[in-house]
């Protein structure tokens, strides 16, 4: 029987809030995730940080990887949270919520079947496309086009995963949206053919 099923599997000291969880979803130890969704099949390895963030299906993402990293104001003369998290410091003041309400907008995104490397980084209203992958450490400051792969501190492509004809057609099949047992009976040829050949036989 497989240990992963239709509840999340948290593993210890993981940290959630106002987070929606998909079926078949894994979660590392240490990980936090806050005011999130991680669709079907997504997992994280140990130490993950995801804020304010939309995670589509099927995404690997390593140990240590940052989404939607947080920041500090920049316009007002001082950068601290004194500002904002004013609570911490003084009993007659509040906390800024307007501060924090405007910092859960600013989601991030990553696509279906996406790879992010260990200790990459994906900054607030970031998209990752369908099927791209992060390399480990990078920092990604811009949209990331489907199926191709950036590293570097800012991120920059340096390839394609799959030509831009193919990632078409994967994306428009859409396979992640497929149910479990048809997943299932497909498994060997995910397994064996090349992504041109499966949309040969699968109509994409």
């Amino acid at each position: 029987m497989a240990r992963l099923g239709k509840d999340v599997f948290l593993h210890a000291d993981v940290e959630v809030t106002e987070t929606t969880f998909g079926h078949y979803v894994e979660v590392g130890k240490g990980s936090r995730i806050v005011y999130a969704t991680l669709g079907d099949y997504s997992y994280c390895d140990r130490y993950a940080d995801i804020a304010n963030a939309t995670v589509g299906k099927f995404s690997n993402i390593a140990s240590f990887v940052r989404i939607g990293a947080t920041d500090h104001p920049l316009h007002t003369a001082s950068c601290h949270h004194f500002l904002y998290r004013s609570d911490d410091y003084w009993d007659d003041a509040g906390r800024d919520e307007a501060f924090f309400a405007h910092r859960r907008s600013r989601r991030a995104t990553v696509g279906h079947d996406t790879w992010l490397g260990h200790g990459a980084m994906i900054k607030p209203e970031v998209i990752v496309g369908d099927g791209a992958v992060v390399a480990a450490g990078a920092v990604v400051t811009r949209d990331v086009a489907p199926y191709t792969i950036v590293a570097g501190t800012p991120a920059v492509q340096l390839r394609d995963r799959q030509p831009e004809g193919i990632a078409e057609r994967l994306v428009a099949l859409a396979w992640w949206d497929w149910p479990h047992d048809r997943l299932r009976g497909a498994l060997d040829d995910f397994r064996r053919l090349p992504a041109e050949a499966f949309l040969e036989k699968y109509g994409g």
